[in-house]
């Protein structure tokens, strides 16, 4: 028996190139699409404060004051190191962040920080707390962050941070409030 050659039709085979393309293609999309993260976010919250920047500073500036005035968290405790790492614990005893100190100007009045453990559906997150002076006896205290949501959980991530920088700076406000 002899070897044949079987011929197909024109169409055919036009057919079978553009299915192994698009199958090519949707290969290329999803290997290509469960590498993308989503887009990076921010958020901003900012309240103005009845006292001057140097009060103010003074009050929230320490890197663990935080435990003095936010209301949701219970403890702080830095490691020491320079720059310092603190671990917040709420106050259920529920939830844990470690977060590292990144840089720090007492002079500008701010610190930023970023998180090592933080149960928020984020990546690459960077905060920053600082406070203005507005005039002689007022400020305004700005809690600014950028971070990378998980995919799908962008919404729970900015209802997580509105969250707590919101309840944070009405407690500076009411600390000051006369």
């Amino acid at each position: 028996m002899g070897y044949q050659t079987v011929h197909r039709p024109r169409s055919w085979a036009a057919k079978q190139s553009t299915n192994i393309a698009i199958g090519a293609l949707c290969a290329f999309v999803l290997v290509a699409g469960s590498n993308l993260q989503a887009s990076a976010a921010s958020l901003s919250r900012s309240t103005d404060v009845n006292a001057p920047a140097s009060a103010v500073w003074s009050a929230i500036g320490a890197f663990c004051a935080i435990k003095d005035w936010h209301p949701a968290i219970g403890t702080c405790v830095a490691d020491g190191g320079n720059p310092p790492t603190r671990t917040l614990v709420t106050k259920d005893g529920k939830t844990t962040f470690v977060e590292p100190q990144t840089a720090r100007s007492e002079t500008d009045r701010f610190y930023s920080y970023t998180f090592r453990a933080s149960p928020f559906p984020v990546t690459h997150y960077m905060g920053t707390i600082w406070v203005v002076p507005t005039g002689e006896r007022t400020s305004t205290v700005l809690w600014t962050g950028t971070y990378t949501p998980l995919p799908g959980k962008e919404k729970d991530a900015n209802d997580a941070f509105a969250g707590v920088y919101e309840a944070g700076l009405a407690a500076i406000k009411a600390k000051f409030t006369r």
